[in-house]
């Protein structure tokens, strides 16, 4: 074999060591960056499904923050009509209490009645002072506005939530028969000659009805009136037979009468009946006069007014209003909530009256009509327990299950991008060493490579 001097063999193995230095490169940057992707070139592919998952991310992470925030404000809101409720309770029972006006003084009265202004002042000021970041969120600011094909035939129309975007919808309201309350007739019909005790139980409570020896028998309804806040039920005279009626329509209407010691009075019971209504063909829930509909993405509730048995009248639900909020990344995830005002005017109903009546000198005072004052109280109460229950359920349902889904979603892209992203420290620390490895061993080729030439150098001398 010939015996050259050239630096082919030095080349190759500095071409060697370029290669072996790049790669170890790579390695060291990987491992200090605990990235696998740190440029384009080192995975096209993974950097575009990497970029598309960090895109999907931001997002999440966007919707966790809003949803973070829509519940802080339900919770605002919800806190708020909880003190609403506890007011509103406590102006029930003090009318409650009014409506026994014989066992209380005057001054009992008037003090049971400044109670009541000053509960009623708390409630406006509490809905007027309900803020989250500057936006009121109990004024009725945040309802979603309807209206009604003819006025009164419907009323207090409430809606809870409507479809996002779009148009305004319009529902037809058919009453296929009318609600009614329960009725005992000729509970009484002429004075009995005994000393007579009866009990008169309705949707309220009890009240025992003591009747002495040949008392008149519209003696004994004014008697039963008198009580009437706290049984629900009262007395109508027809001739000389006092029959007994439920103030209040629906199946939880009831009267019962139960003879305990005498003679002269009927036992008897009976129900009311709710209504029946259509709301664009379908059966809705009902209570007494009371309507909820729920269906193609509306729910509402409303009252009963003037349309009779076989009318029909429309609810056109208007496609702005309300408190719009987006659960999801996208903008096909908005849902709406309505948010109906809650000042002590528009607590109550048309028919019955507003929690506002029950003020000094208003219709419904204590001095004026305690007995509606009861009944208005209770009606209120009961809306702001379904508004509570409403945001509540919102709250519930659709904020904080879309909050564990988005939370859940996130995990699942951070684990994909990690998969694509995220260095293995036990396989670099592996191929570091080998680098390492390759390096020495060029190295130490250099060497003998470098040796051979002295070598051929040698025979010359």
């Amino acid at each position: 074999m010939a015996i050259t001097v050239n630096n082919i063999n030095t080349l190759s193995l500095l071409n060697i060591l370029n290669k072996t230095s790049a790669a170890q490169s790579n390695v060291l940057t990987r491992m200090s960056t605990g990235y696998k992707i740190n440029s384009g070139a080192d995975d096209p592919a993974g950097l575009l499904a990497l970029t598309s998952l960090q895109t999907e991310l931001t997002s999440v992470d966007a919707a966790i923050t809003s949803n973070q925030r829509t519940d802080a404000v339900l919770s605002v809101a919800d806190n708020a009509l909880g003190e609403v409720s506890t007011l509103v309770n406590e102006i029930q029972r003090l009318a409650a209490e009014s409506a026994n006006d014989g066992a209380l003084t005057a001054e009992e009265l008037a003090a049971n009645q400044a109670q009541i202004d000053d509960a009623l002042s708390s409630i406006d000021r509490i809905v007027g002072a309900t803020q989250f970041n500057g936006k009121k969120l109990l004024d009725g600011s945040l309802s979603v506005r309807s209206s009604v094909g003819n006025d009164g035939a419907v009323t207090d129309v409430k809606v809870f939530n409507r479809k996002s975007g779009g148009s305004a919808s319009t529902l037809t309201v058919s009453v296929d028969s009318a609600a009614s309350q329960a009725v005992v007739n000729s509970v009484m019909t002429t004075s009995t000659s005994d000393a007579t005790t009866f009990s008169v139980h309705g949707a309220l409570g009890t009240a025992v009805i003591a009747i002495t020896a040949d008392e008149n028998v519209s003696s004994v309804a004014a008697k039963v009136n008198a009580a009437k806040a706290q049984t629900g039920v009262s007395a109508v005279m027809s001739g000389t037979h006092m029959n007994l009626h439920s103030t209040t329509q629906g199946t939880d209407a009831f009267v019962r009468t139960q003879l305990i010691d005498g003679s002269g009075v009927t036992n008897g019971y009976d129900t009311g009946a709710d209504a029946s209504v259509t709301v664009n063909g379908q059966t809705t829930a009902v209570d007494g006069n009371t309507v909820g509909y729920s269906g193609n993405g509306i729910g509402l509730s409303f009252e009963i007014g003037t349309l009779g048995v076989g009318s029909t009248t429309t609810i056109t639900v208007q496609a702005d209003g309300g408190a719009t909020f987006q659960l999801g990344t996208n903008s096909s995830t908005r849902a709406t909530l309505g948010i109906e005002g809650s000042y002590s005017y528009q607590l109550g109903t048309a028919s019955d009256g507003y929690l506002s009546s029950l003020g000094s000198g208003q219709a419904n005072s204590l001095v004026d009509n305690p007995t509606q004052a009861a009944l208005v109280a209770g009606k209120a109460a009961a809306q702001v327990a379904q508004l509570q229950g409403r945001i509540g359920g919102f709250q519930r349902f659709q904020v904080q299950t879309s909050l564990n889904s988005l939370g859940d979603m996130k995990v699942g892209l951070e684990q994909a991008q990690s998969v694509i992203r995220d260095v293995d420290y036990a396989t670099e620390a592996a191929e570091l060493n080998r680098q390492n490895v390759l390096m020495q061993s060029a190295l130490q080729l250099l060497g003998l490579a470098n040796q051979q030439s002295a070598q051929v150098l040698a025979l010359l001398g």
